[in-house]
């Protein structure tokens, strides 16, 4: 029996995966198998030691110690692309508002409720609120992975010219991407041409500030900044000093500092991205799917720190064993279980940066003593027969 603790509300239907019998679903559980989040904080929470994976019903892990759980050999499941057209959907509605003024000119219909000449008001102030359309603007898109590619490719059908930058974007991101999106050689050069700018990467030292005064030295006078990525994305003083003096008009935010909410330049949302019924169900559905994989077959897809490992089963009871990934691994796995008989009928390793994770295949039981023997291998980090 697996033992899954919620600490966040999960879509019933993503709950509905799992079976009954053979899982226990629940917010209150003591020594639970699985946390499944939402937003919810577990750099906060003592992780107990019954804990075989976490699972993220999103894409974001920052409220997840990570490192923490890759030192205990524990992967880390999120759900990337469940939510893309939610976000993607949102962002168009920020470039939308932006462009016509849309928040202003609903904010002064508002006050017209009472108005015995509303009509004439409206009609008499419209060109107050007079924008500009996206057809023929530049949409500058940072990060081309699932939510990146929709955004870009709804940019082309919306009639913009699309620069996309990302230099680590995938084979099946680019078999996606419309082929008429400008590949930018650099940040400096989709910066430049863009009108609108709009960020799709993760939160990391790497893209933190990635648009920050280096940014500013470039853009076109008048740019709208888009982010729904992750706040520190955005440099905030470069982003204030950058709406003082017109070089950026709008910055439109699904998190906007306290500081900037007030500001007419600023169009801030309540972290909506992956607001949708549709998102929040998709989520689920992928990580708890992702979860029985792994805890019935050991399987891994869409883990942010163990790397992706699937193979077909071929004996009767599987090991799963993520090390350190340091030299001779394997060759002392397989001799523990060449001193206890038992055969390897098949083996899968991968690794990703400092982790490793096997799937051993075996033709004969595995007690409690063989599993003793390879935990006690200098550098294992956890050990599991399925």
């Amino acid at each position: 029996m697996y033992k899954i603790q919620i600490l966040n509300n999960i879509s019933k239907t993503g709950l509905s995966r799992f079976p009954h019998g053979t899982y226990t679903v629940a917010s209150d559980l003591k020594d639970p198998d699985v946390l499944l989040v939402r937003s919810a904080d577990l750099h906060q929470l003592e992780i107990p030691s019954s804990l075989k994976a976490v699972g993220r019903a999103g894409a974001g892990v920052n409220n997840i110690p990570v490192a923490e759980m890759s030192r205990r050999g524990i992967p880390v499941f999120n759900s990337p692309g469940a939510n893309a057209n939610a976000v993607k959907e949102l962002v168009i509605a920020g470039m939308l508002m932006a462009a016509r003024n849309l928040a202003e000119a609903f904010e002064f219909a508002e006050t017209l409720k009472d108005a015995a000449d509303a009509e004439k008001a409206m009609e008499r102030e419209k060109a107050r609120f007079a924008g500009t359309e996206l057809a023929g603007r530049v949409l500058g898109v940072v990060g081309l992975g699932a939510i990146g590619v929709k955004v870009a490719n709804a940019g082309r059908a919306l009639g913009m010219r699309v620069f996309g930058f990302d230099p680590h974007m995938t084979v099946e991101g680019a078999w996606q991407l419309s082929s008429d999106v400008v590949k930018a050689g650099s940040l400096a050069e989709l910066y430049a041409a863009s009108d609108y700018i709009t960020f799709h990467v993760p939160l990391n030292e790497q893209t933190r500030h990635l648009f920050g005064e280096s940014a500013l030295s470039v853009v076109k006078h008048g740019v709208v900044v888009l982010n729904f990525a992750r706040d520190g994305i955005v440099d905030t003083g470069a982003l204030k000093r950058g709406l003082a003096d017109g070089r950026i008009a709008r910055y439109v935010s699904d998190f906007p500092k306290p500081e900037l909410i007030g500001d007419d330049r600023v169009i801030g949302f309540p972290h909506l991205g992956a607001s949708t019924a549709e998102a929040e169900e998709n989520c689920a559905i992928m990580v708890v799917d992702q979860i029985r994989d792994f805890l019935e077959h050991g399987q891994v897809q869409n883990s942010v720190n163990f790397p992706a490992t699937r193979m077909a089963r071929a004996g009767e009871w599987r090991i799963c064993l993520a090390n350190r990934n340091v030299p001779n691994m394997i060759g002392q796995i397989s001799q523990v279980l060449g001193s206890a008989g038992i055969n390897i009928a098949q083996m899968h390793n991968a690794s990703r940066g400092e982790l490793a994770y096997n799937l051993v295949d075996v033709e004969a039981p595995v007690g409690e003593a063989v599993v003793s023997e390879l935990r006690a291998i200098e550098g294992v980090l956890s050990v599991r027969v399925i």
